[in-house]
Parts: structure tokens; C-alpha cells; sequence
């Protein structure tokens, strides 16, 4: 699914335009994003967790040549599926 097949579900199962179904999809994804990047956890219900992860440095191998080189500390973005998520695709 891309978002523009997203976009016109939405459209059609809610009378919106287009136009303000992609409004409101890029809304909700970036307040998804904005609240994330602040530490906050987002719960889903019935869909899942979006959380953001820490991860510390560490020295790591380039594969090239197996040359020891370090790697910088970084943020990730995770998503933890909920239980009723994982039964619709164990069916």
C-alpha cells in the first residue's frame, strides 16, 4: 500500500476530499514523528507502540578491509506491534 492508496481510503470511508484526508494523514504521522523525537512513547491500541530507542557508541569492523573504526551514539525509532496487530498477520 502506498499513501496515496491510503489517501483514498481514508477520502472514501470518511465523505473528506482527498485533499484534506492527505491534511490530515500527514497531521497525524507528523505528530507521530514530533512527539517521538521528544522521548515521548505513542500507544496505538490494537495497532502498537512507536518509541524511540538510544543506542550507546561502540566500535564496530569496517567489512572492507576489517579495520576497527568507531561508531557514534544514536537515536532510533522502534515500533513494538500490539497482540491483536500480530494475530491479523498470523492468520
Amino acid at each position: 500500500m502506498k499513501l496515496d492508496d491510503l489517501v483514498k481510503g481514508v477520502a472514501e470511508a470518511s465523505d473528506l476530499s482527498a485533499i484534506k484526508a492527505r491534511a490530515l494523514i500527514d497531521r497525524v504521522f507528523g505528530d507521530i514523528g514530533d512527539a517521538v523525537a521528544r522521548g515521548e512513547e505513542v500507544s496505538l491500541p490494537g495497532f502498537g507502540k512507536f518509541a524511540s530507542k538510544a543506542k550507546e557508541a561502540r566500535t564496530g569492523r569496517n567489512p572492507r578491509t576489517g579495520e576497527a573504526m568507531d561508531i557514534a551514539a544514536s537515536t532510533k525509532a522502534v515500533f513494538t506491534p500490539a497482540k491483536a496487530f500480530k494475530d491479523k498477520l498470523s492468520k
